[in-house]
């Protein structure tokens, strides 16, 4: 094996200890969105009401009314119950900095945000699936493994069937990416006339979020999300990928909360595929291969047969795309024979 090895594993302590962090974040009914803040009192009059006040995703003061007056019952008891909340983020958050400088990823603050107000309406309860590199990011923590990152400003939010959703807002998925405090807009369609599949945020900046679906063939159709109130892009082999998911947690310096991720050895090999796909997107292609390797790399050698078991439901129709990145990722594993050996093997190559 003459090539460097893709990652390095976190310390058995270090992994116990975001473990923790998973169990706590995992009790979390609601996340508090933006930075965990402190409780002001408001006087009208002759009552006294009150509001969490706190630095939003984009480092502005924001103040989130708790209701009131003094002395109410209901409000007394939400504001207790908010306390709560804010002490324990504190103490997750006092926690996840001491990870961050041990190398674990940490997702930025309009990131965090967004998968807040997802999770607080039930979207990865329902199966609604964070995918791209953020789960990639997840994924990294999960497994106990340090390797490069890649710093986007892209969300990527997948769902395989109609999600059971309650309490969705008239405004639909852009009403609850408000939610954020961040300024949502619907991205137009490649063709006029055509419905979003995204929307970003208003004015000089990159960061979006996208929705997406399975397709039934190889197109990328528009696809529409009725319980989002919204349209999707259709993806070849997204069915795929969504196949099996499971729990996660997406670490910032805000808060920990949790998200549904793809199975590691799925989410790698549908990157390969994904790569074949990118026809003339030659960065991404290769961004594609590394993140797969990587995971690959840590699966074939502390968790034999998680590859092969992957590769045994993977569509027949996609394996000439596969075998055509096959010389890419064999570069790649060239220090991780066993993974690449139950890579090839699972696929028949």
């Amino acid at each position: 094996m003459d090539g460097l090895p893709l990652y390095q594993r976190h310390d058995q302590a270090f992994s116990s200890q975001y473990a923790n962090i998973e169990q706590a974040s995992a009790a979390q009914e609601r996340v508090l969105v933006g930075a965990p803040g402190t409780i002001i009192e408001h006087k009208r009059g002759d009552a006294v009401y009150y509001a969490r006040q706190f630095m939003n995703a984009e480092g502005k003061r924001q103040q989130e009314s708790l209701g009131g007056p003094k002395g109410d019952p209901v409000a007394d008891e939400l504001v207790t119950t908010v306390q709560g909340q804010i002490e324990e983020t504190k103490d997750l958050i006092g926690r996840i900095r001491e990870l961050a400088k041990l190398g674990f990823q940490i997702a930025d603050n309009k990131t965090y945000a967004t998968m807040a107000v997802l999770y607080n309406h039930g979207l990865f309860q329902a199966d609604g699936v964070l995918v791209g590199s953020h789960a990639y990011a997840v994924l990294l923590n999960s497994l106990g493994i340090m390797a490069l990152a890649y710093e986007t400003e892209d969300i990527d939010i997948a769902r395989a069937r109609q999600l059971a959703l309650r309490g969705v807002p008239s405004g639909g998925l852009l009403e609850i990416l408000k939610e954020t405090g961040i300024d949502f807009v619907p991205v137009p369609g490649f063709n006029r006339g055509d419905p979003s599949t995204s929307f970003k945020q208003a004015g000089r900046t990159r960061f979006h979020v996208d929705l997406l679906v399975p397709s039934k063939d190889s197109t990328f159709p528009t696809v529409a999300v009725p319980e989002l109130g919204a349209h999707a892009s259709g993806m070849p082999y997204l069915a795929y990928l969504l196949g099996q998911s499971h729990m996660g947690t997406l670490l910032s310096r805000h808060g920990a909360v949790p998200v549904r991720v793809p199975d590691p050895a799925r989410f790698a090999i549908h990157k390969i595929l994904v790569s074949r796909l990118r026809t003339n997107m030659l960065v991404k292609s290769q961004k594609d291969i590394q993140q797969a390797c990587v995971l690959l790399a840590m699966l074939g050698e502390h968790r034999s047969g998680d590859i092969e078991l992957a590769c045994a439901d993977f569509p027949r129709s996609a394996r000439t795309l596969i075998r055509r990145a096959l010389p890419d990722v064999r570069r790649s594993l060239d220090a991780h024979d066993g993974a690449l050996a139950e890579l090839e093997e699972g696929l028949g190559a």
